[in-house]
């Protein structure tokens, strides 16, 4: 009988999993709120505001849902899930830039890259994370 080895999911796991994995969390919400904002900002006239500050957040929701999320729909290979996210969270530090504020959208981006880095790295190297 072969004894399995249990594997961190959710928020088990070192503090410091626990922690990125939370501000994961926070980073993604961000990233939509920031889509929002922007699209809202962005459109000229209600029709448009509505349209970009409702439709740009839920097309990321459903990206997302489709490719990104632990438990997606397609389960693709780690070339589109990183796709997926830099379209995502990128955009949303591009939203923040667009909006207005560069130096803060530099501090989004490199968070973005530095939390998904690390994130990512530990879900590959722990086999069976997220099943």
């Amino acid at each position: 009988m072969s004894e399995e080895v249990q594997r961190p999911t959710g928020l088990e796991g070192p503090p410091w999993f626990v922690a990125n994995e939370l501000l994961a969390f926070v980073v993604e919400l961000a990233a939509l709120v920031l889509l929002c904002w922007w699209g809202f900002a962005t459109g000229d006239g209600v029709l448009l505001s509505l349209l970009l500050g409702l439709g740009t957040p839920a097309v990321a929701i459903v990206l997302w849902w489709l490719c990104a999320a632990p438990k997606s729909k397609l389960q693709p290979g780690l070339a589109v899930v990183l796709v997926v996210k830099a379209l995502v969270l990128g955009g949303g530090a591009a939203a923040l830039y667009g909006l207005g504020h560069p130096v803060a959208a530099v501090v989004a981006g490199f968070v973005v890259v530095v939390n998904t880095t690390v994130a990512e790295v530990f879900r590959r190297r722990t086999p069976g994370y997220g099943t």
